[in-house]
């Protein structure tokens, strides 16, 4: 019985979700949010090699999305928080299964010392 679809297409819920978080620094910037609010500089930090534009096109997706939400408060400086929201939070299941995955069949660890 074949259950895959011959066309992935906007009603195929595979592919949405992998629309989202395939794109690359997604999956990252979801994994780096899950340990609370981020600083526009934590995230371009934390992903190295991420370039501003990028990292400010991955947000405002995620916005766009609903997955993060961006804060502002009045302050001098200014300053910009961003944090996932409940539809965030729903992701991370997926991060976690690809971190497992990640240190289960791609990254060897180092060999233990005698």
């Amino acid at each position: 019985m074949r259950t895959m679809k011959a066309v992935h297409d906007e009603s195929c819920s595979v592919a949405a979700c992998a629309e989202i978080i395939g794109a690359k620094w997604t999956a990252l910037l979801v994994h780096d949010l899950s340990e609370g609010p981020r600083r526009f500089s934590e995230l371009e930090h934390s992903c190295a090699g991420i370039s501003p534009r990028t990292l400010s096109e991955r947000l405002r997706a995620l916005e766009d999305e609903g997955i993060v939400e961006r804060h502002s408060y009045a302050e001098s400086p200014p300053r910009v928080e961003y944090e996932l929201t409940s539809k965030g939070d729903a992701l991370l299941p997926i991060i976690e299964e690809m971190r497992r995955f990640g240190h289960s069949w791609l990254i060897e660890e180092p060999a233990a010392v005698s």
